[in-house]
């Protein structure tokens, strides 16, 4: 399984999702400010992978800081760390990373660390963060290969990958871990319009490790469904509201309408650091828009009108009460959200 980021020495290497599946092609960012515009032009996507990101950039910025005095790096550092905040706005993954990496910032300066001293201590936690990822999602494949049928047929919507994470992945990462358990699956990805993570990502991803894999245009679901050929839905999050709403790319509140009437499970895999206690309701999760091209443009031809409106939010929020589980790194949460969320960080 290829690497999605990876840091070299003070370079941070991605492979440039926007190019896949045509193309495996990496991009080497050498400041703070070209891995920014990484995760702002989606070289790299998928909440935690943004978060690692973020904590890897922060940390070769401040690598290459000339400043020797603590209080000019220390300010340096926090305009470091607003430059990744401003890149995108629904995956709390971003903001829980830049706050751990604030976190071990302050313990270094109240410490009385040196200013290497600390710049070691940004390279260590950026480290973890990355480490840790990867350990967590080989964590929900386990907990949520548990509810996969021996014979399962799962539809799953965007890319919740290995491309979307440090590696392995969350809502494929429960497909790789039904199949390493030795169960048979066929997997079915919703394209994903309009930026076709699932055409273009998820499906590369399963291909290349084998597993049975059926592109569908998004409006298919529920024929798919109507006709039995699904017992399972998995998709991943960007933001998980204290009450188990769930912001993932848009189109997953459509399937998830569609996976109750039918009355097929649907599931949301992400790490607890997915999950935004702060924030009630899916109410409260900031929703991006995106660029009017994304969708009046497929790769560099024309499909939509000239003049037409265009409305492109990247994501929608699918009411808890759709959700039948939530599973993370530490089991699978069901509901009442908002007691059994709690509980995961107690």
């Amino acid at each position: 399984m290829l690497p999605t980021i990876a840091r070299e020495d003070d370079v941070v290497v991605m492979i440039d999702q926007r190019k896949l599946p045509a193309q495996e092609t990496y991009v080497r960012c050498k400041t703070a400010a070209e891995v920014a515009r990484a995760i702002k032009t989606m070289v790299i996507r998928g909440a935690p992978a943004i978060g690692v990101a973020a904590a890897m950039g922060i940390a070769i910025g401040m690598r290459k800081s000339s400043a020797t005095g603590t209080q000019k790096f220390a300010a340096e550092f926090y305009r470091t760390c607003e430059l990744m905040a401003a890149t995108r706005p629904t995956a709390v993954n971003l903001f829980w990373a830049i706050e751990r990496i604030k976190r071990s910032f302050a313990a270094g300066a109240e410490a009385g660390e040196s200013v290497d001293q600390i710049k070691d201590r940004l390279d260590r936690e950026a480290g973890t963060i990355h480490d840790e990822d990867v350990a967590s999602c080989r964590a929900i494949g386990a907990f949520g290969a548990e509810i996969v049928p021996g014979d399962a047929g799962i539809l799953t919507h965007c890319n919740a990958g290995a491309l979307a994470t440090a590696g392995y992945g969350t809502a494929l990462g429960v497909i790789r871990g039904a199949v390493e358990a030795g169960k048979r699956v066929a997997v079915f990805a919703d394209e994903t319009r309009p930026f076709l993570q699932g055409a273009r990502l998820t499906a590369w991803e399963l291909v290349r490790d084998g597993i049975e894999t059926t592109v569908i245009t998004d409006n298919m679901s529920g024929s798919l469904m109507r006709q039995g050929k699904v017992n399972l839905v998995v998709v991943g999050a960007d933001r998980i509201a204290a009450n188990g709403d769930t912001a993932n790319k848009i189109g997953t509140y459509g399937v998830a309408v569609l996976a109750r009437e039918h009355q097929i499970p649907f599931y949301v895999a992400a790490p607890l650091s997915t999950i935004d206690l702060g924030a009630p309701d899916g109410s409260a999760i900031p929703i991006e828009e995106r660029s009017a091209r994304e969708v009046t443009h497929v790769g560099g031809s024309q499909v939509a009108a000239t003049g037409a409106l265009v409305w492109n939010p990247a994501f929608d929020v699918t009411p808890h009460h759709f959700i039948a589980g939530i599973i993370t790194e530490r089991g699978i949460f069901r509901p009442p959200y908002t007691q059994s969320l709690k509980r995961a960080f107690e």
